[in-house]
């Protein structure tokens, strides 16, 4: 008999707070949204311009970062019920055919045609070296710190980890931004979503029906 695993023993995350990806390894991770760039409408010496700033910030990096695209069904439920909306509030019947015969259109190419949404994110990593503790004489002299400096000193710990990974968040926020990407960092609850949605594709597709 095979006991199936729980979500949480295989998933690496230990907790999500501030903005900052905790794993269960110490490490930690800041995902940062970036916006599209329409490269092929650019001229050829905007094209070159574009390639070498990438260029630049790729070499400028001294830690590794992780690029990762997703691609979502695009869901017009919400579009289609705005016009559904506008069909009836319109007085003017041949506007209201209009109306109707645009929605058909709509739902029959999405029908015959993929239609996805993409969107672009960058990780951040940042790993703490940890101190191997204190041992022999100091710990016996220090003594064991109470529950309450524990959780404050985890507290310190967490905010210092948090600054080193904000600061090469920046960094990519700031050489993106010479090759004409805006980037920003998901907060919390947008990343508690999108997580949600790559273990839960199923629910996506629920939504789509």
């Amino acid at each position: 008999m095979v006991i199936a695993k729980a979500t949480q023993e295989i998933i690496p995350i230990k907790e999500i707070r501030e903005g900052v990806i905790v794993l269960k390894d110490g490490s930690l991770k800041m995902v940062v949204m970036a916006s599209s760039l329409n490269f092929a409408l650019k001229s050829e010496d905007e094209q070159n311009a574009t390639i070498l700033q990438y260029q630049n910030f790729l070499n400028s990096l001294d830690f590794p970062i992780q690029f990762f695209i997703e691609s979502r069904k695009l869901n017009i439920n919400p579009y289609l019920a705005n016009l559904q909306s506008a069909e009836k509030e319109q007085a003017n019947e041949l506007l209201k055919i209009q109306i109707r015969e645009y929605m058909e259109f709509i739902k029959n190419f999405v029908k015959s045609t993929d239609i996805v949404s993409k969107s672009f994110y960058i990780v951040v990593s940042y790993k703490p070296s940890f101190a191997s503790g204190q041992k022999g004489i100091f710990a016996g002299l220090l003594g064991k710190k109470t529950a309450s400096q524990k959780i404050s000193d985890q507290k310190d710990q967490f905010e210092e980890n948090r600054l080193q990974l904000q600061q090469k968040a920046d960094m990519v926020k700031q050489g993106l931004a010479r090759c004409g990407v805006r980037v920003a960092p998901l907060a919390t609850e947008e990343l508690i979503e999108l997580f949600y949605k790559l273990y839960n594709p199923g629910e996506l597709e629920k939504e789509l029906v």
